[in-house]
């Protein structure tokens, strides 16, 4: 475990294990757990209608035919129709009612729930709306004390507007000139304050996460199996396989290994986090510009397998 490169090419901070870096999609991995644990209390069901938790759609009849489980394995057809071409900053800026409320225009379906996989970042929105509805606290709130605290990730934090303030690394882009220029919170106030990305965390403390993950230290075994082994949908009809658990991707990954994983992309900030089950094999890499993960991951693994 080490960290590498400049947190702050400004300022020349140095980037070490402890170091914060919005972790992108793997926040939606989280809110996840947040929605399994009010499962697990029986405060909500994976079986619940999403009209249950937000009947102003323009067609309810979608609404009833969408359950929270294909939010969670992203197959619920409902279709994004946020403004994110029009508007180039919404999907690093809007929060989760702006991010969800969109969709509630829906009149159609891409198709019916549990036969396709459609990716979806405001169906993660939408879940930590509904953590919020069922415990009535911020979702940032409940997930620290539920996940966070038990997990030990006692510098993590999640954004809801203001950014981390100290140990926390800076995301840059290259621009025309191939130029790396900062794009983050100092650009956008409100960046990655939202569901489907809002996680600040460090490589030490997404290793706590994932021997709480194993250690069963938030939700028992038999849920945090549920989390990690493919959805069954016995009317799948797309052309890609199923591939999804309750957040995590779990298939053969490029590099032709058996893995449970995310990645993730926002702004400056790129991020991959895997476990390759069969090798006990844990790996997750934070990054402040660009760089290419899968060459990454495939040399990782590599050099772990000879290590082993």
């Amino acid at each position: 475990m080490d960290g590498f490169g400049l947190a702050d090419m400004k300022t020349k901070q140095p980037i070490n294990t402890k170091t914060l870096f919005n972790v992108g999609s793997i926040s939606k991995t989280f809110v996840a757990y947040g929605i399994l644990k009010l499962a697990k209390e029986r405060k909500l069901s994976l079986d619940d209608e999403l009209y249950k938790y937000f009947t102003d759609f323009k067609n309810t009849e979608i609404v009833k035919k969408v359950k929270l489980y294909h939010l969670l394995t992203h197959t619920s057809g409902i279709p994004d129709i946020r403004p994110v071409k029009e508007q180039h900053d919404f999907y690093l800026t809007a929060k989760d009612e702006e991010n969800f409320t969109p969709l509630k225009q829906t009149d159609t379906l891409q198709f019916e729930p549990g036969t396709k996989y459609s990716y979806s970042n405001p169906a993660f929105n939408g879940l930590a709306l509904i953590i919020e509805k069922v415990t009535g606290k911020k979702w940032q709130e409940y997930i620290s004390e539920n996940i966070y605290k038990p997990a030990d990730m006692k510098t993590s934090t999640i954004t809801d507007g203001p950014h981390p303030e100290t140990g926390v690394s800076h995301g840059y882009v290259l621009n025309d000139k191939k130029e790396f220029e900062e794009l983050d919170y100092g650009e956008e106030p409100t960046f990655a304050a939202a569901g489907n990305g809002g996680v600040w965390s460090s490589v030490e403390e997404l290793w706590n996460y994932e021997q709480a993950i194993q250690q069963h230290k938030f939700l028992p075994v038999e849920w945090i199996d549920k989390s990690r082994t493919l959805y069954p949908f016995p009317d799948w009809k797309d052309e890609i396989p199923q591939r999804l658990g309750l957040s995590w991707f779990i298939n053969q990954d490029s590099i032709g290994h058996q893995m449970v994983g995310h990645t993730g992309s926002q702004g400056g900030f790129i991020s991959d986090y895997c476990w390759w089950p069969e090798e006990k094999i844990f790996y997750v890499l934070l990054c402040n510009i660009p760089k290419p993960i899968q060459e990454i991951r495939k040399k990782v693994y590599e050099v772990a397998k000879m290590i082993k």
